[in-house]
């Protein structure tokens, strides 16, 4: 495969316009490679992201269902969240995050994938797991501003939710469809 070989655009100014816990916004400009100068260009910081795929140990799918007012839609999920600080992996953060919000935990963990949501203009990465042979094994944790509904799904029914486009997030269709191909299913 090629190498990528392209120069690094130089940036000119930076200025944080907003911060706060879960977004900071950065107004940047940049200079690229031939000169031109592009004054307005805005970047959005966030957290790390985690997300697991899992599994029970009868093959059920562990998903969440919630309201999100960015599409103004409840939508079907993958176990998903924000790594913190107290966190000492991206595993620790995705394990705390499916005991949190649905009670699952235990089975065999492996990293899947990485991915960005959105590389133009986000800062942070989404960290993707596979979790398989997870039990119920606790009590929901969560967090004040969350309203979530968990669902054990069968694999038709994860396919269909991919087939008719019923899964929003991109950070979860991307290890999902990774995940569905390589076991070929």
């Amino acid at each position: 495969m090629e190498e990528l070989k392209q120069e690094r655009w130089k940036k000119l100014s930076e200025k944080y316009l907003f911060r706060e816990p879960w977004l900071t916004v950065r107004h940047n400009s940049y200079e690229l490679p031939d000169g031109r100068v592009i004054p307005d260009y805005y970047i959005l910081e966030y957290p790390e992201w985690v997300n697991t795929i899992a599994v029970t140990k009868d093959g059920k799918f562990v998903f969440v269902s919630q309201y999100r007012p960015g599409l103004d839609r409840t939508s079907f999920e993958l176990c998903a969240g924000v790594s913190e600080k107290s966190d000492k992996s991206m595993e620790e953060a995705a394990r705390r995050e499916l005991m949190e919000e649905t009670g699952y935990g235990g089975g065999v963990w492996q990293e899947f994938m990485t991915v960005s949501a959105n590389a133009s203009t986000t800062t942070n990465l989404t960290h993707c797991f596979i979790a398989e042979g997870v039990e119920l094994c606790g009590e929901r944790h969560l967090d004040d501003g969350e309203d979530i509904k968990v669902h054990l799904l069968t694999l038709d029914e994860v396919r269909e939710l991919l087939l008719h486009d019923e899964i929003k997030q991109a950070t979860h269709l991307a290890p999902l469809w990774k995940y569905f191909a390589l076991k070929n299913l």
